[in-house]
């Protein structure tokens, strides 16, 4: 039983409502059990879920061929969220919607979720930890230390 469930129980009003659950993922496969938390939420709350790509213009930016590279980063980003609105609709969750934004992830995710007054932002993360993580950077250490509103991380895969 969750903490939610057993303030109910108790006659409780638990302290957060969720309206607007965002889940932003990078191209490609979506981390599945951040999916799996953020579907849970917005049900759970019956909120609307929020499906976030970023195209890195800083990334694109660099490309000589900016034009090419950068309408192709956009065709993968729009596949990326409507297969997972698509998806998430098709499990019942009609209360999907989806966007693709440009900028640096980080930037883009954060001024996402306050431009459009999310509650709560549930991330994917693979737990790297020290050269690898300063090397490889981490959105999702970004979104945590600068965000207004709670992030939920879940890690990619359990330790085994």
């Amino acid at each position: 039983m969750t903490a939610d469930t057993q303030l109910l129980v108790l006659g409780v009003e638990p302290k957060f409502v969720y309206e607007r659950v965002l889940f932003p993922t990078d191209v490609g496969d979506p981390p599945e059990r951040a999916l799996e938390a953020a579907l849970d939420l917005a049900e759970r709350y019956d909120a609307e879920l929020r499906v976030l790509t970023v195209v890195d213009t800083t990334r694109v930016a660099a490309n000589v061929e900016t034009g090419p590279a950068l309408e192709q980063a956009e065709r993968t980003g729009s596949a990326t969220v409507e297969n997972l609105v698509e998806r998430l609709r098709e499990r019942g969750h009609e209360r999907t919607v989806g966007t693709v934004v440009h900028g640096r992830p980080h930037d883009g995710i954060l001024s996402y979720a306050e431009n459009h007054d999310v509650d709560l932002i549930v991330m994917g993360t693979h737990g790297r930890t020290g050269l690898d993580r300063y090397l490889v950077g981490s959105v999702t250490e970004k979104v945590v230390r600068l965000s207004d509103v709670p992030v939920l991380t879940v890690r990619h895969r359990l330790e085994t």
